[in-house]
């Protein structure tokens, strides 16, 4: 098996039986490569000299150590599967250490500023001047509001499927990352903006019957994420909330930093973000760090 057979095969495997994502699978591919093209005699048959001498070359492109340890990841994923497979014998990662990286902790947003966007969803909803407009509006409010109220990955928002905003209930199954199931909330105010905007969906006759909750014409069938991006970003602007810190996946950290801040347990927060881990979730420590220092402030008898 030659080496671009062996790159289709290990992604194949992880799509198969990893459930991996095509986004996944494409940095995958692009991680391999860029090893690949460094390693003259292939990168299947690579030493451990050969991946630090990779690796160095990463370091002087100018990536960062968290991006270094991605692609290592990566390749050490498909030498496993090597390994695995019988095709090779040895690990030539398996002495290599992974680069330091900080711990960055996540953007995120103040409650009044959710609060901000959230409103000015709703008054341009409510101010639409005509039918195109207002199904503009509504799809753009029903957005907000429904990832601020689950915390999805914006992968997992915009490919919903119609029934979950048909049944009007309080919890909804999302299948999410490996094909994991996990059940999410609805806040009575994302229901509502999830009824305004089937309403307005069912009186397009180009989107009432898609089996998507936000169709588009596009070649999924569902709307984009990076217009979804793109359409966040301007309400920000509009709702006078600084454009450059709004994202869906800050709106994501939001969610899970609010709810830690109001009292959540870590472990809740873990199956609603849908990690597969608990250190993944640990990157809201500060979070929990602030609230402890503020309880023992206000409680202990000895805090001055």
């Amino acid at each position: 098996m030659k080496g671009a057979a062996r790159l289709e095969a290990f992604l194949e495997m992880m799509s198969a039986e990893r459930g991996a994502s095509a986004n996944t699978l494409e940095a995958y591919r692009r991680d391999l490569e860029d090893a690949a093209s460094f390693v003259r005699g292939g990168l299947a048959s690579a030493t451990p000299d050969d991946i630090r001498g990779w690796l160095d070359d990463v370091a002087s492109r100018g990536f960062a150590p968290s991006s270094q340890a991605r692609k290592l990841s990566a390749v050490r994923q498909f030498f496993k599967f090597l390994y695995v497979e019988g095709l090779r014998t040895d690990d030539p990662t398996g002495i290599i250490d992974t680069p330091r990286k900080g711990r960055a902790l996540p953007k995120t947003m103040r409650e009044n500023a959710v609060t901000l966007l959230l409103e000015r969803a709703e008054t341009e909803k409510q101010a639409a001047a005509d039918e195109a407009e207002r199904l503009t509006a509504c799809r753009l409010h029903a957005l907000v509001e429904t990832l601020y109220a689950t915390g999805l990955r914006v992968s997992e928002l915009v490919s919903l499927p119609v029934t979950v905003a048909l049944r009007d209930e309080r919890f909804f199954v999302v299948r999410g990352k490996g094909g994991k199931e996990r059940m999410v909330p609805l806040s009575q105010k994302a229901r509502g903006a999830l009824r305004d905007w089937l309403e307005a969906r069912a009186r397009d006759a180009r989107l009432k019957e898609s089996p998507f909750l936000f169709p588009a014409s596009s070649e999924s069938g569902h709307l984009p994420r990076q217009v979804f991006a793109r359409e966040l970003k301007a309400l920000a602007g509009r709702a006078g909330v600084p454009a450059a810190k709004v994202s869906p996946h800050v709106l994501r950290h939001a969610f899970a930093s609010h709810l830690l801040q109001n009292g959540a347990d870590l472990r809740a927060v873990q199956q609603l973000l849908g990690h597969a881990d608990i250190s993944t979730t640990q990157i809201y420590t500060h979070v929990l760090e602030n609230r402890l220092v503020e309880l023992v402030s206000q409680h202990h008898p000895l805090a001055e």
